[in-house]
Order: structure tokens, then sequence, then C-alpha cells
């Protein structure tokens, strides 16, 4: 069977699901175990299960608070990883921005936010929100057809042709990525905000995620505004030196 013929039947069904409300994550299963058939790739999220409820309960708390506190005047997408927590979209007003730095800051177990919110006189239109959806798709298809990228633990966010990258990832595997995403027709710019962990560290992640392991792991969550903390020098954590951008030309 054809690559092209493995990937017709999920796409119809995203497309069905974004169609009827759905978030575009409902299709990653989908277009991921097309993939891993043929390419042999690592289709498992190497954060455990208590850290995926983690992240869509930051997701669900932070959404809500903007949504009271700021209605239609804040387009937001919320994207949280291990607690790393990336705000994409636009709002009216830079005030409203910096107000939204502060609600997800407060919201148990997040670590550290990248506030990426652009200060624009209009929203989004339809239009454009669609050919982000578009380009996510894009995206994630071909980080899971391209061999050696753990699609699976990547999470792709796309606005106005910006597309991020979150995930647990050794450094080779986020240079890959990065530089897969960014021949996809479309993409204006990758910015990785990746966790790096050694290769025996992913591997380790990668079985006990197999088994089901809970076991803790250690890693250096990036972001731009760090939640403080204590380094191991004493006092509070210093900054973490921003996002962890990569533009690729």
């Amino acid at each position: 069977m054809s690559l092209q013929r493995q990937f017709i039947r999920p796409l119809i069904l995203c497309a069905v699901l974004i169609g009827a409300g759905s978030t575009l994550t409902a299709c990653i299963p989908l277009l991921i175990g097309g993939a891993a058939a043929t390419t042999g790739l690592v289709v498992v999220d190497r954060r455990t299960v208590g850290e995926q409820i983690d992240d869509k309960s930051i997701e669900l708390k932070i959404g809500g608070q903007l949504r009271e506190n700021f209605g239609d005047a804040v387009r937001a997408t919320i994207t949280s990883y291990d607690g790393v927590v990336l705000l994409t979209g636009d709002t009216i007003s830079r005030d409203f921005k910096s107000s939204a730095t502060e609600i997800a800051r407060k919201v148990e177990n997040v670590k550290s936010v990248s506030n990426q919110l652009d200060v624009v006189k209009d929203l989004a239109s339809f239009g454009v929100v669609s050919n982000d959806i578009w380009i996510t798709s894009k995206v994630m298809t071909t980080l899971a057809t391209t061999k050696d990228i753990p699609s699976r633990t990547i999470v792709v966010t796309t606005d106005r042709g910006v597309v991020y990258l979150m995930g647990l990832v050794t450094q080779r595997e986020g240079d890959m990525a990065a530089a897969a995403a960014a021949k996809v027709s479309g993409v204006k710019r990758v910015e990785k905000l990746f966790q790096i962990v050694t290769p025996e560290e992913a591997k380790r992640l990668d079985n006990a995620a197999r088994i089901g392991s809970n076991n803790a792991k250690p890693t250096t969550p990036l972001g731009e505004t760090p939640v403080s903390g204590s380094s191991p020098m004493g006092g509070d954590a210093p900054p973490a030196g921003g996002v962890q951008v990569m533009p690729i030309q």
C-alpha cells in the first residue's frame, strides 16, 4: 500500500473532526498510526499519563480564565507541554498581553510561560486561522513520515504561519524536526521550545512510556517567563534566557 493511500483516510477523518468542532489533536493518533507502520518511528509520548493530564488541565484553566477576563478581545491558543506554557494568537491591547502572562503563571503546575501573543488592531480572520490549521496538519504529517523524528512526543502549534515545536527531544531530534517543518509550504518561520534530553534519557523515557512507567525525569524546561524557584547555587533561579528560538531560513 502506498504512503499516500495510507494517509488519505486519516486526513479525511481529521477534516470531519475539525469540521465538527473537534481539535486537531484528535488527529494525531490517526496520522502517526499510519506512519509508524512504514517508518518505524517512535510512537510514544515521552510524558507520563499524569503529566499529559496535568498539561490538558493547565490549557483548560488558562483558556477559561482568559475568556472570562478578556472575552473576544483576546484570541489565544494555549499549549502546555510538561508545564511549559506557550500562548499564541493575538490581542488588541498590550496590557491584555501582559495580564495574560500573569494569569498563566499563577495556574497550578505551570513552570514557565512563553507569551507569543501579537498586539494587533484586528484579530486574525477565519481564513488566517484555517490556514494555520492546515499548516499544522501538514507539519504533523511531515514529522510523522520522517525517519528518526519522535513525532508523537512533539506538539505542533501554528500562528500566522509561524510554527512552534514543543516536546522532549534530543538536540539532534529537535534540529531534524525543525528542518523538516521548515520545508512545509506556507511555513514562514520555525521556533523551537523543546526541552532537551540526552539520547540515553530519551531511550529510557520511550521504554518507560511503553510499559506505563511514571518514573520522574530530569529535564531543562525552556520559556521566556520562568516561574520563580531555586537554582543549584541558591537564591532565585535565573531566567532561562528566553524561548529557544531557532529560525529556519
